[in-house]
């Protein structure tokens, strides 16, 4: 059927008890031969799939709501609901509802839920019996009512005929006068709301509505029919949040007719609102205004209720808001309104920020990068964010981890959009890295700027050093931006590649590994170690030219022998790279620092290291052995090829093959065997490694002083080979002696030095 009186939407009540839209159709009343009996159908109008197919059970209690709803509940918890285009269809299918359940429509509920003590005995009551008599509605009589009240509590069918006669003749306003009676008299043995026998002094509801709870209107409202709902919504909601007892003492029906209720006038109210232009118009000419300061705080407080309200929306619904709402303005107030001095504005601007980024964080992207072309790059929106987590005054930074979160949401790449003539990802991406990763990297580092220690300064003294914060709030901020800087290189690869490599970031982040608050050196810690997880050699080779194992081994042997998650996780690190067989990375921790590490044995982590270390030389000793030749067995043949200038190609191939095949760490090893067989020795007997030439020297003929052919060197120069030193200090014994004084696990191990 076509007419708009049948069209509906079906909603179904999730486990948050909120409605969710199934879709939109149009609905009939028809005979179903397999259910046995007439059922509502609702058929969507985009391909006539089946939404809905209900069977009009007898038992089943439908509910009217609001002239176009019609809900009721099927199986256990399962709640549904039609919402009608017109009020005509809505009671063109409640008719027929009543109907086969032989009720009168001019009802808005056919009935309660039944309990099965009762279902067997329901046929047997006739629809003409008598509503339940009522005792005359008096002073005298209050505990009569009382009892009679309480003893239909149990029974459906009776709970309904006394509601039916409750509203027949009146008796609620009856029982209203008798109360202002009582509360005159100061009667109070029989409860009524405010007067519950259980409390010392009664609830104030009525002063706190009439007088407490005040109705705002930052810009006059003049449809009084929106007035009215608002003004019905909040009080019963306020029965609901406040003077209904337990839960437990209602049936579950009655909470989520009250629930379904608020929900369909909240969706009146906001769209009400929404269409009145002039309205809506006049509250964001008045928040930008500067002359507004006296209104601001109301103003932002109504549009953050305004998008709360918007939550109830189904998401095409929500869609259209808050469209309505950029075309109106929204994102360049909360730009204004989050840079002023007042606490609450900026707390609700930051809220009112957080429904449109969840809502649309592509919205927000476009808009920032339209904003880019024509405003300076500190007042953009995404950098004016950036500041106020940075300057977050709250000592928790409640405030600053909510927009952490906004920011991190904005910068995934999961949710931007693709399409053949505009790719999100790329533009935003280069825009942020562009204008926006300075302002959120620059506390990191200036908190980073001097880590050079003194000569003169001892090296204990890392672990206290002045660089690193000692201000908690500061360390929860640079934690934050940390735990956003691990989600780029996990997220963003070529971009946040760049940055770390030009602004040498990494090596900035670890000199936090000496801070005294241990989640912040975890912080610094986890950076590090996603970067090695995605074992790119990029990152590899600018790990090893910085040395930046130095500062994480150096925490771990601070911390001594304390089995903490600071050592776990250190070890862990170290484990990974074993596991996974990170061979560049292997040959320099060896190399390097295994002399530190080889007296800890409670792991296998780090004999496991050598032990692949061991292995790699070996197998890269066994193919060096088949490109060796004794030059004096070299046939002339072999000579020719050797000394052939037209083969270069030949040999550049092998070369490079040979490059690919040798980490640099080996470069020293094949080196230092070289200079023993020609009897170069260093001139002060050092036992580092010869940094090797910057291109071979082809070797003479018929030499008989070197077995290995130069075209099998690899030529990358060697970064760091020697190993480094372990450093004594006269004073480690006093300071092991207060250590112990202080702490009875052992702390201080020996420190590497660059």
């Amino acid at each position: 059927m076509s007419d708009t009186r049948r069209r509906v939407k079906v909603y179904t009540l999730n486990e948050d008890r909120q409605w969710d839209d199934r879709g939109t159709g149009h609905v009939s009343s028809t005979f179903v031969e397999r259910l046995k009996g007439i059922s509502l159908l609702v058929r969507a109008e985009s391909d006539g799939s089946l939404l809905l197919e209900s069977k009009i059970s007898p038992n089943t209690a439908y509910q009217k709501q609001q002239d176009t709803l019609i809900v009721w509940s099927e199986a256990d918890n399962y709640d549904l609901a039609l919402s009608f285009q017109e009020k005509a269809g809505c009671d063109e299918i409640w008719e027929k509802i009543c109907q086969v359940q032989g009720k009168d429509p001019a009802l808005d509920i056919t009935q309660d839920p039944i309990d099965e003590s009762e279902e067997d005995h329901f046929e047997e009551i006739p629809e003409t019996t008598h509503l339940v008599e009522l005792p005359p509605c008096e002073l005298s009589r209050l505990e009569e009512i009382a009892d009679l009240v309480t003893s239909v509590l149990s029974s459906p069918i009776r709970r309904e005929k006394l509601a039916l006669a409750l509203m027949s003749e009146g008796y609620i306003k009856k029982l209203l006068g008798l109360f202002r009676v009582c509360e005159d008299l100061e009667n109070r043995e029989v409860g009524c709301l405010e007067y519950d026998p259980a409390l010392v002094q009664p609830k104030r509801h009525r002063e706190f509505l009439t007088k407490t709870a005040k109705f705002k209107e930052v810009i006059p409202i003049t449809d009084s029919e929106l007035r009215q709902k608002i003004h019905q919504t909040y009080r019963v909601q306020y029965i609901q949040d406040i003077i209904l007892p337990t839960p437990s003492v209602f049936e579950e029906n009655f909470l989520s007719t009250l629930t379904s209720f608020i929900y369909f006038n909240k969706v009146e109210i906001v769209s009400m609102l929404q269409e009145d232009e002039k309205f809506l118009t006049e509250v964001f000419a008045q928040l930008t205004d500067e002359a507004t300061d006296s209104k601001r705080r109301e103003l932002v407080n109504f549009v953050k209720e305004f998008c709360a309200f918007s939550q109830t929306l189904q998401p095409q619904n929500r869609d259209a808001f808050y469209k309505t709402l950029a075309n109106l303005g929204i994102l360049p107030a909360l730009e204004i309104v989050m840079g002023m001095d007042d606490l609450q504005v900026r707390a609700a601007a930051i809220d009112i920020f957080s429904y449109l980024v969840e809502f649309s964080p592509s919205m927000v992207r476009e808009f920032v990068m339209q904003e880019q072309q024509q405003t300076e790059d500190d007042v953009l929106l995404i950098n004016v964010v950036i500041k106020q987590m940075i300057c977050d005054s709250d000592p928790e930074l409640g405030g600053a981890v909510q927009l952490m979160g906004l920011l991190r949401t904005l910068i995934d790449p999961e949710n931007m959009l693709a399409s053949s003539n505009k790719t999100e990802k790329t533009e935003f991406l280069s825009f942020f890295y562009k204008y926006c990763m300075h302002v959120l990297t620059a506390p990191l580092l200036a908190n980073t700027a001097h880590d050079k220690i003194s000569k003169d300064q001892p090296e204990e003294s890392t672990k206290i050093n002045p660089v690193c914060p000692d201000n908690f709030q500061t360390a929860q901020l640079l934690a934050l931006i940390l735990e956003l800087l691990t989600f780029c290189v996990e997220h963003h690869t070529y971009h946040i590649k760049t940055y770390i490599m030009n602004k040498d970031l990494l090596r900035r982040v670890l000199v936090l590994m000496n801070s005294k608050h241990t989640f912040l050196a975890l912080c610094a810690l986890r950076f590090m170690r996603r970067i090695i997880g995605l074992k790119d050699e990029y990152y590899n080779r600018y790990i090893i030219k910085g040395n930046l194992f130095e500062p994480v081994i150096n925490a771990l042997l601070d911390n001594g022998t304390r089995y903490n998650l600071l050592n776990s996780a250190i070890t862990e690190l170290f484990e990974f790279i074993k596991v996974e067989d990170i061979k560049s990375l292997i040959a320099h921790i060896v190399d390097n620092f295994y002399k530190a590490l080889e007296s800890i044995e409670y792991v296998q982590t780090f004999k496991g290291l050598k032990g692949r270390y061991e292995q790699e030389k070996d197998r890269q000793s066994q193919k060096l052995n088949r490109y060796r030749r004794d030059a004096r067995s070299l046939d002339e043949d072999e000579e020719l090829w050797f000394n052939d200038d037209d083969d270069e190609e030949d040999g550049e191939a092998v070369e490079r093959r040979m490059e690919d095949d040798f980490p640099d760490s080996y470069e020293k090893y094949i080196e230092a065997k070289k200079g023993a067989a020609n009897g170069a020795n260093g001139a002060n007997g050092s036992k580092s490694a010869t940094i090797p030439p910057a291109s071979p020297a082809p070797p003479p003929n018929n030499s008989s002083s070197s077995s290995v052919k130069t075209v099998a060197l690899p030529v990358t120069p060697v970064v760091k080979t020697a190993l480094v030193g372990l450093v004594d200090y006269p004073d480690d014994e006093d300071e092991e002696e207060e250590d112990e004084e202080e702490e009875q696990a052992p702390r201080k191990r020996p420190r590497l030095s660059s």
